[in-house]
């Protein structure tokens, strides 16, 4: 079993459709078993889930809800697989995402920290083992000049084991 946190962003109805409607037909890999989510801490093995929750709720008390605006998307090759991502990226509110993300790898996460995968802040949308076609649908929505207006107020605790999600607990920023 692994453990993350997972920030679920509040989001307006029409893009959280849009969102979902995107990743129906293009996200072949996370559609099924997660919703739209940021990834603050990605899967962590070996930390007694009771220690890994106290860390967190002890960081969380560092921040409060934030903002942020998403209004471009971008690819990225997988660092782990043959597949190449689609991003949508916060213009607005990407530096608090990195201090959250930074302040959550310290203590007893410090030695989980990637340091040969750069953190980028991010909402997945689509990916694909078809690099060419990720580009084009990122050019496309680009072309589009989204904009979505969103706010982070509380961490997702959550659990991975056989491709199911389970809410561990929730924090509040």
């Amino acid at each position: 079993m692994a453990l993350l946190v997972l920030a679920y962003p509040q989001i307006e109805k029409k893009d959280y459709n849009w969102i979902q409607s995107f990743r129906a037909k293009h996200d072949e890999r996370y559609f099924n078993f997660a919703e739209p989510h940021f990834t603050l801490v990605f899967p962590v093995f070996d930390i007694p889930e009771n220690d890994f929750i106290a860390h967190v709720q002890v960081t969380a008390k560092k921040f409060k809800e934030f903002f942020f605006v998403l209004r471009c998307a971008q690819i990225v090759k997988d660092s782990f697989s043959e597949y190449t991502d689609i991003f949508l990226i916060p213009e607005e509110g990407y530096r608090i995402f990195v201090k959250l993300h930074d302040a959550l790898y310290t203590g007893i996460l410090g030695k989980e920290l990637r340091l040969d995968i750069p953190f980028i802040p991010h909402l997945g949308i689509a990916n694909s083992v078809d690099a060419k076609n990720c580009k084009l649908l990122a050019d496309e929505i680009n072309k589009k000049n989204i904009e979505i207006v969103g706010a982070i107020g509380k961490l997702s605790i959550v659990s991975y084991k056989n491709d199911k999600i389970e809410l561990l607990k929730e924090v509040f920023l």
